[in-house]
């Protein structure tokens, strides 16, 4: 005989006793029933189980900047299937990533996560309040996998997708990194030359007293005004780029740059070719999660990371 605690796929908490002949046969048996089961133990050892994860204090991190990198997020979700598919109860599996995790502000999120779960809440639950470290696609998932019973085998899934989306990350930040770095090299370069280089050369010319080209007028007074003002200018470029930026964080502002993004040449392509990639591999992969279609189109439009695009689905 062995008990059990967990929840049923409508979300409420379950409790009792289940007869089987050891634990994983016991899972196995409230799977059927619809019960995912978040603590099994056999019956008499409840109150002398301690399990070592729970001697770490969790802390509240809810309000908090992000603690989880992406790449922490993918190898703890695949370490997480990992423990569940060995057979481990959800509270225990959570327990042994407590104990392996080294830094301390992910000890903490993962105790604290650990705690809520044993005193009963759903998992999808728990993680949806820690929503700087778990999006909506993440919560969305782990609730899918609860209602079908399947946790495991959809945080493999989730994994996999994680990494694929770093890896695309990864590739378009890098792809775009060398364009970036010539344009800045090749602007200070331009702008050394017309503010230092190219006033020296005019004196030549003035010295000559001969008429010029109006190219060589027209350059020779672009140079003497960045010589004589080029403080000013960095001050009006940098102001410029905080206003921009501030703009930009309105929704009136992201809509434009957002707009604009799309209609530069190369880059616009890029962009929309990301954002296609992100949002048909998030729809797929949580449509064979078990996510239902409009709650699946409703996440994955976000993950497009562009107004224009996503409002162009919403609207489809």
């Amino acid at each position: 005989m062995y008990q059990y605690q967990g929840y049923r796929s409508d979300g409420g908490t379950a409790a009792g006793i289940v007869d089987a002949e050891n634990v994983k046969v016991a899972r196995l048996k409230l799977r059927k029933d619809g019960i995912y089961p978040t603590d099994v133990v056999e019956q008499g050892q409840a109150s002398a189980r301690t399990p070592t994860a729970s001697r770490t204090k969790p802390s509240r991190i809810i309000g908090r900047s992000s603690v989880l990198t992406g790449n922490d997020l993918s190898l703890l979700t695949r370490q997480f299937a990992t423990l569940l598919v060995a057979g481990l109860p959800l509270v225990d599996a959570l327990g042994v990533l407590v104990d392996q995790a080294e830094k301390k502000p992910i000890k903490s999120l993962l105790a604290d996560i650990r705690e809520q779960v044993r005193g009963g809440k759903a998992l999808s639950a728990v993680l949806e309040t820690y929503d700087k470290d778990f999006s909506p696609i993440y919560v969305h998932m782990v609730r899918a996998g609860e209602a079908s019973g399947a946790l495991d085998q959809i945080l493999f899934r989730l994994a996999e997708f994680l990494e694929k989306q770093q890896a695309l990350r990864t590739k378009v930040t890098n792809a775009m990194l060398y364009p970036v770095i010539m344009l800045v090299i090749g602007t200070v370069i331009l702008f050394f030359l017309i503010t230092f280089v190219v006033p020296k050369i005019t004196q030549v010319f003035a010295q000559q007293k001969q008429a010029l080209p109006w190219p060589t007028v027209a350059l020779m007074s672009t140079s003497q005004f960045f010589s004589d003002y080029w403080m000013v200018l960095i001050g009006l470029v940098l102001g410029g780029l905080y206003g921009v930026r501030r703009f930009a964080r309105t929704d009136r502002g992201r809509m434009a740059v957002d707009r604009l993004t799309l209609k530069l040449p190369l880059i616009g392509d890029v962009a929309r070719m990301v954002s296609i990639s992100r949002l048909t591999s998030t729809l797929s992969t949580m449509l064979a999660s078990g996510v239902q279609l409009l709650d699946a189109l409703d996440v994955s439009k976000r993950v497009m990371n562009n107004r224009i695009l996503e409002e162009t689905v919403e609207s489809a």
